[in-house]
């Protein structure tokens, strides 16, 4: 099988782009495959889950914002910090961002394998101890950094706070509070930046293979998932 059937088999385009404008239309397969094979941008090193425009509308770096998120059911608007941090230490900022949640949360394993389905699948597990889920998690650590079609939030309704790893590898915390963890991003050398663009707001691809799609089920089993869809 040729390289750009392969792309287009496990890799997928995201992004607001307008039919026909895509930056990855016309490339010979050595400039795709060169192309994605870029995961370091200066100080920055994406994981293999996602990768930016061909004619980098956005270029991955480092750093947070803040935001807001519009929750219509509830007429509601709530504070938003997103965040980007390079590969090798991102799994490790993202643990430490869980600890503000406190000793009991939820977990919520998002999926989108199957792109038959328009949309993602979204897997709830309620009332697990902090410390069995960072056991489970550290397990799992190349399936939540390197496959393009999960994510996952952990949370505490009773606070109520939420922290994502997105599929495109973003930290996300919705809630009040965003103090704590701002903190904890500062200690961890992630300046904040208000004018700082994320690759989600522009053309993107995402990457996942078979072997994750194997170990995202031995995860949904691991955190008692199996019947669990939302």
């Amino acid at each position: 099988m040729g390289f750009l059937k392969k792309f287009f088999r496990n890799v997928f385009r995201d992004g607001s782009v307008p039919l026909g404008a895509s930056s990855f239309e016309h490339l010979s397969e050595e400039e795709l495959e060169a192309h994605l094979g870029v995961s370091r941008y200066g100080n920055f090193a994406l994981t293999d889950a996602i990768r930016p425009s061909y004619d980098l509308q956005v270029v991955p770096c480092q750093g947070y914002r803040h935001d807001t998120f519009r929750d219509e059911e509830n007429h509601a608007t709530v504070p938003v910090l997103m965040s980007a941090v390079s590969s090798e230490v991102l799994f490790e900022v993202f643990m430490d961002l869980l600890d503000p949640l406190g000793t009991v949360v939820d977990v919520v394993l998002e999926t989108s394998h199957n792109r038959d389905q328009a949309g993602h699948t979204d897997l709830y597990r309620e009332h697990i101890d902090m410390p069995v889920l960072k056991s489970i998690l550290w397990d799992f650590e190349e399936l939540l950094l390197n496959d393009g079609c999960v994510g996952i939030a952990v949370l505490n309704p009773g606070v109520p706070q939420e922290v994502q790893l997105d599929e495109h590898k973003l930290l996300i915390i919705y809630g009040e509070n965003q103090e704590p963890f701002a903190q904890i991003l500062n200690e961890r050398s992630v300046p904040c930046d208000e004018r700082l663009k994320f690759i989600t707001e522009a053309e993107h691809v995402h990457s996942s293979s078979d072997q994750f799609v194997q170990q995202f089920d031995e995860l949904k089993t691991r955190l008692g998932m199996d019947g669990g869809y939302m």
